[in-house]
């Protein structure tokens, strides 16, 4: 079945994956990945998303700064990244609020966070945001600082049930990643099925976030692995699995196995979600704001 796939949070420039970006981009092309936001995460990846993003298509670029990696950021990296963000049309992230890493500069993750939302409201900007152990902060730095008109991500979403109402009346979509089709992930793949319809949004997060293998997965998934081809990667360096982005369609055939829908029904749903979040980066100009196309 030709499906027409949007991937709205990976790290394709990692260099994990070996100088391979072009094979790893045709394959996802014969998968049927039209679109994917290939997320920078400090000053250092930034000019590789946007080379990626220059000499393919299906890339649309997102800088800032991860919270793991605040404290590597130079005394103008807010200027930097609002450079960045006039020279393609492009989101801003990945960025968040990380309590679960040891040895993290908690202070610093808040500034560097709301500094780039006000930045991303100010060029009505969609976001892409990490969010690990904060999710209370997170919610009441959302209601508190200026946000874009035009919605965020919640990557990889694992709060609260309980928040996703809220959430998404401040402009949240919520991504669902392949690793939660492992089967211990229940907690946060039960809450997906409490996310809006108009709000849900597919990602790989590759090279991260691993599809779990057949022992490991729940029974949704397990069907799809005998269904559905699995693309297996590894480092080049260390040898270790990671995630390939064709992927993708696995995660879309689980979770429409998983959601009880037919994955074109599924598909196309997450097509209207994803342009109505991503989609106006298309009439965005070259003073970095939005343009009225209306």
């Amino acid at each position: 079945m030709s499906l027409r796939l949007y991937d709205a949070h990976n790290h394709l420039q990692d260099d994990r994956f070996g100088g391979r970006q072009g094979e790893l981009l045709a394959a996802c092309a014969r998968e049927g990945v039209v679109r994917m936001v290939v997320n920078g995460s400090c000053e250092a990846d930034w000019p590789q998303v946007l080379a990626l993003a220059q000499a393919h298509p299906q890339v649309l670029p997102s800088f800032g700064y991860h919270p793991w990696y605040v404290h590597e950021r130079s005394p103008d990296w807010l200027t930097r990244l609002g450079e960045f963000l006039d020279r393609a049309p492009s989101a801003v992230g990945e960025i968040g609020l990380d309590r679960w890493k040891p040895g993290l500069s908690y202070a610093q993750q808040e500034e560097v966070f709301a500094a780039q939302l006000s930045l991303a409201a100010a060029r009505d900007r969609p976001v892409s945001i990490h969010c690990l152990q904060a999710w209370g902060r997170l919610f009441d730095l959302l209601r508190c600082t200026p946000r874009p008109r035009c919605g965020f991500l919640l990557h990889s979403f694992g709060g609260p049930q309980e928040m996703i109402g809220p959430l998404a009346g401040l402009g949240a979509y919520c991504g669902l990643p392949g690793y939660f089709a492992h089967a211990r992930k229940v907690r946060q793949r039960e809450s997906f099925r409490h996310v809006p319809p108009d709000r849900l949004l597919i990602e790989t997060d590759a090279p991260d976030q691993c599809l779990p293998e057949m022992p490991q997965a729940t029974a949704a998934m397990q069907k799809v692995l005998g269904q559905v081809a699995v693309h297996a990667l590894a480092d080049p360096t260390s040898g270790r699995a990671i995630n390939h982005p064709a992927n993708l369609r696995a995660v879309y055939e689980f979770a429409a196995e998983w959601l009880d829908e037919p994955v074109a029904s599924l598909a196309a749903r997450v097509e209207e979600n994803f342009l109505r979040l991503f989609g106006g980066l298309a009439s965005v100009g070259r003073d970095g704001a939005r343009q009225n196309t209306a």
